[in-house]
């Protein structure tokens, strides 16, 4: 099943964006925390969890930056190995993370 985005952004390092498809478009907000997982940075390809792991592995042999959001993307990361349980973070009870390869 299909339900995570996965979207690839060019700069002088890779930045990689993974979420939930569900949160595309919701803005998080907890005390001075704040995410908006907009459109324009989170929303990639559909992919499977299988296609997220060997999408982040190649990625992983880059000099790479992920943003992370959504409790199947955060699982499919730390299931990858590019992120630790303590660096995660909750807004509003969703996690996320950032990774740095």
């Amino acid at each position: 099943m299909a339900d995570i985005l996965l979207k690839i952004h060019a700069s002088y390092r890779q930045v990689v964006s993974i979420c939930d498809k569900e949160l595309l478009g919701k803005t998080l907000e907890q005390g001075n925390r704040i995410i908006e997982i907009k459109h324009s940075f989170f929303k990639g390809e559909e992919k499977t969890e299988a296609e997220i792991l060997k999408a982040i592995e190649i990625a992983s042999a880059e000099d790479s930056t992920f943003n992370i959001v959504g409790k199947k993307s955060v699982a499919t990361a730390l299931k990858a190995g590019i992120i630790k349980q303590e660096g995660i973070k909750k807004i509003q009870k969703i996690p996320l993370a950032l990774g740095l390869l």
